[in-house]
């Protein structure tokens, strides 16, 4: 009765870290080798994935090896599904063996194999269907297992299954939702003489949608509004609100009812505290206006900016140089909408390149902010002569964060050409 308890006990736990953890794939599958080893004091465990045709492995995850028997074993590829391997994909049912090599199916261990002698093995279903096998081997105690032991992993295996397939679902899940938040985003336009590029990841660990977006769209008298956001919440919930507040916010720029950015989010906080129930954001809505030049051939810009919450934008001028555009930041929309908003301004030496982003670009919990922001300040300046697409994306391959969050970042480069040449 304690050996079936705990069982019992495993199995519950298995399924609540699938379920609450909201763990990968590859994760669920490692973890349910270890606590199948640990059900039957196994020193050895593995779990077989069949392919697609069901009569061979596409996938072997062996847990127990020590690091000299791992190097050992260094070269040998995939079990072929051969032995007893392959007697468990033949003969889906629960299998027990005292000793390995005497089974009439045994064809031996590759070199550098570790002895192995009893084993206990079931195979894993899910709908019907074997998904593949799970195998253990010698117990610690140097007992043979016993029929407990084969009852205990025929069950567990099934129990397995159900795990699997509910992680397999949750992963569908987070794809469709995860395209459904591609989808919501923009692509960007075209808002010659600016180049413009921009990038969303979704958070690894645990890896979930949420409410980062990004927009760049041209106002009239040849100015260009930038903007990134973030909606608090990591589900659907906040990438439907990111898609309602981006949207009123393209309502609000395009209709050109505010003069600047402190007007436009001013006016925006209203709108959705008017309408909708969207949870707190934060936003910076910046402008690229052009300024009267001082010579006639060099186009002149300044940003002009507001923030409601969100960290400040990074200028990161032609030859590397980077700097801040740190200023005090106003409150996130959805938090007191009665407080004024400010604006600020900065000129755009010509050639700049202004990069927005959101906070799950810099966070980490194990660094402090100013670490990190100075961390990407650096990537910025190190990969300054990058075109602008491979730009944004080298400083999303190698963010300072630790990922637990989406991430979202925009670029606008500002033209660096003479208007006598074209453009060129």
């Amino acid at each position: 009765m304690v050996v079936l308890a705990r069982g019992q006990n495993r199995l519950h736990e298995l399924y609540e870290a699938v379920i609450s953890r909201d763990q990968d794939l590859s994760d669920v599958l490692e973890l349910i080798v270890r606590t199948a080893m640990d059900l039957v004091g196994a020193r050895y465990g593995a779990l077989g994935v069949l392919d697609d045709s069901g009569e061979r492995l596409r996938e072997f995850i062996p847990m127990g090896l020590s690091e000299a028997e791992t190097r050992a074993l260094a070269g040998v590829g995939l079990p072929a599904g051969r032995g007893l391997l392959g007697y468990l994909i033949s003969h889906p049912e629960p299998v027990r063996v005292e000793d390995i090599s005497a089974h009439p199916a045994s064809v031996g261990f590759p070199p550098g194999h570790p002895p192995m002698h009893g084993m206990v093995g079931a195979a894993v279903s899910i709908r019907g269907r074997v998904y593949g096998n799970l195998y253990l081997c010698e117990r610690h105690d140097g007992r043979p297992f016993d029929s407990h032991d084969e009852a205990m992993i025929a069950s567990f295996a099934e129990a397995a299954g159900l795990a699997i397939d509910d992680a397999s679902l949750m992963r569908q899940t987070r794809m469709d939702a995860e395209q459904f938040q591609r989808m919501l985003l923009p692509r960007l336009t075209d808002l010659h003489p600016f180049r413009t590029a921009a990038v969303y990841r979704p958070a690894t660990r645990p890896r979930h949608i949420g409410g980062d977006w990004y927009d760049a769209v041209r106002l009239p008298g040849g100015a260009v509004a930038a903007v990134i956001g973030d909606v608090v919440g990591h589900d659907l919930q906040a990438a439907a609100a990111m898609a309602q507040t981006r949207n009123m916010l393209l309502a609000l720029l395009h209709n050109n009812i505010a003069d600047g950015p402190a007007d436009v989010l001013s006016a925006l906080e209203s709108t959705v505290e008017d309408l909708t129930a969207n949870p707190v954001t934060t936003v910076c809505l910046a402008y690229f206006e052009p300024v009267p030049p001082v010579d006639a051939h060099v186009p002149r810009f300044r940003l002009r900016w507001s923030t409601a919450g969100h960290p400040p934008p990074l200028l990161l001028t032609p030859d590397g140089g980077t700097r801040y555009l740190a200023a005090q930041p106003d409150l996130p929309l959805g938090v007191d909408a009665e407080v004024p908003r400010r604006e600020h301004t900065h000129p755009v030496p010509p050639g700049s390149t202004v990069i927005f982003y959101t906070d799950g670009v810099t966070e980490h919990p194990d660094h402090p902010l100013d670490q990190t922001m100075a961390r990407l300040a650096a990537l910025a300046g190190t990969h300054a002569d990058l075109p602008l697409e491979d730009l944004i994306h080298e400083l999303a391959d190698q963010h300072p964060s630790d990922g637990h969050d989406d991430m979202a970042l925009l670029a606008v480069k500002a033209p660096s050409w003479t208007q006598a040449d074209g453009g060129r």
